[in-house]
This record gives C-alpha cells, structure tokens and sequence, in this order.
C-alpha cells in the first residue's frame, strides 16, 4: 500500500511539475508557492557571457547554450531557472565587437545582489551552471567569499571534472583533434548547429585564423592577463567549420544528462546547509 502511495504522489508531482513554466519569468506570482514546493526550493542561475565565437557564431553563443541546457534539464528535473543572466569575467575579449565586460568588482556585487533576491523569493538552494571557460576562476572564489557572511540559503557550483572515458569516445567522432578546440571550434558549433543552426554562418567559419599563436610559450607555469589572448587573438580557437548537428546533439544530450543527477543530488541534499550553519556558528564563538 505504501508502494503504491508513494508512486501515485510521485506520479502527482510529476504532472504538476509539467504544468508549471520552469524559467523564473514565465511563472505567475499565484504559482510561486507551487513551484517553490515542487523544485524544493531549487533554482538554476545558468550564467553565460556576451563575446565573439569567430567570425561564424553569434555573441550569444554561451547564453544560448546556458538557457538551453537548464530549461532542458528543469523539464526533467523540475527546478526554477532563472533568466538570461550575461555578467560574468570576459575581459581578454573586451576589444571584440559584441563582448559586454562590466567592471570586476560590480560582476561581483551584480552576483551577490541575485542571489540574495533569488533566495528572497523562497530559494534557498541555488545552483550556479557557466557556460563559459573565462568564469571557473572567478565563480569558484566567489562561492568561497559566502562563507564571510551568514546567509540564509546555499550556492552550488557545477565543477564538472574531465571523464576520460567520455573524452575517448567523443575523439572518435570528431573530425579534428581535441586539443585546441577551445572557443568557438568544432564542439561549441556543433551544439550551435543543434540547438539555432540559423544563427550559425558557417561559410564564415574560415575566414580567420584559429590557431594557438603560442607567444607567451616561453612563461610556462606563468599566468598573466594576456595568456589567452597571446594564444588566440582572434578570440577564436578550433575549427568551426567541421561542426555537425549530428555531433551537437550527443553533446547536449550528455550535458542534460550529467546537469540532472547533479540537479537531483542538490534538491535532495539536507547536509550541506546544516555543514555551512556550524560554520557560521563557529565564527561566532
């Protein structure tokens, strides 16, 4: 009898989950307490970037891939997502046309003040997903400074570690080496090409070198601020041009997949919060 209950409950908050919009901005305010409820008080912050991807993809290319990937994963794993969110540390491109790079010190307080609102509104979970490489650095201190002041809620990196695995099986559907498709290249087309193969000007894709210049290869073990940008002063790093939508959608689909254990492992996680309040406690003795 429990058995059954507890399918029927689950089969329940399964259809309710699908009535409800999952982005923040398409909810109605009467629906709040629901969706609260059901994603446990759960939300995505998908954050991305405005910057060149070549001369064949669009600015928008990681907000895309960021909006795309946590909707998908929110319909399957009912969480809130919350809107395009574009600030975020992209200063090597700041001479590109299309990049937006705020001031480094206001990415910071912009992020802190979302955060607070968002967990304001009942979300005291929140998951932090980046779709672009230049904010590792700057998310993971960041996550770190919420220990300087008590909060009410908690902030989840995603921090995927390489698979090698995975990583020898997708060589072996690629058409160009792995190394140096970095930005704009085979793979980040590719899902381009899955996801608004409209906004993909593939013809263009050779019409600038993507190369690794390799300038600053007498520093190893060095970083300074032009490290990318010595490398590929194109902002542009792979070659688009071998991109497949075939390739792109066995990416998503992966991406998808790995996003959602990990969303499960968030909305079901009861040990983090109380870790993060002795933590707080002990600061105070």
């Amino acid at each position: 009898m429990f058995h059954r209950y507890l399918c029927l409950t689950m089969i329940a908050a399964a259809a309710a989950a699908q009535d409800l919009p999952v982005r923040w901005d398409e909810l109605v305010a009467s629906d709040w307490k629901k969706a609260i409820e059901l994603s446990k008080g759960t939300c995505i912050l998908p954050i991305a970037i405005l910057e060149k991807h070549g001369p064949h993809a669009p600015v928008g290319s990681d907000l895309l891939y960021a909006q795309f990937i946590a909707k998908a994963v929110a319909k399957r794993e009912y969480a809130v997502v919350f809107p395009e969110y574009y600030f975020g540390q992209i200063y090597e491109a700041k001479y590109a046309e299309g990049t937006i790079a705020l001031p480094p010190r206001l990415i910071s307080e912009v992020l802190q003040a979302t955060l607070d609102e968002i967990a304001r509104n009942g979300f005291k979970k929140i998951l932090i997903y980046s779709t672009h490489g230049g904010n590792p650095h700057w998310l993971r201190f960041f996550v770190q400074s919420q220990l300087e002041l008590r909060r009410d809620y908690v902030v989840y990196y995603y921090d995927p570690q390489p698979d090698p695995e995975w990583i020898e099986k997708y060589t072996k559907m690629r058409k160009t080496p792995l190394a140096g498709d970095e930005h704009g290249g085979e793979r980040e087309t590719s899902g381009l090409l899955a996801m608004r193969p409209e906004l993909v000007k593939l013809d263009r894709a050779a019409s600038e070198d993507s190369s690794d210049q390799k300038r600053l290869a007498h520093l190893p073990n060095l970083w300074t601020a032009t490290s990318w940008y010595a490398r590929f002063p194109n902002h542009y790093a792979g070659v688009g041009g071998a991109a497949t939508a075939e390739q792109g959608r066995v990416l998503l689909e992966r991406s998808i997949s790995l996003l959602a254990k990990t969303l499960r492992a968030v909305k079901d996680d009861e040990v983090t919060p109380k870790v993060q309040k002795e933590n707080y406690d002990r600061q105070l003795k």
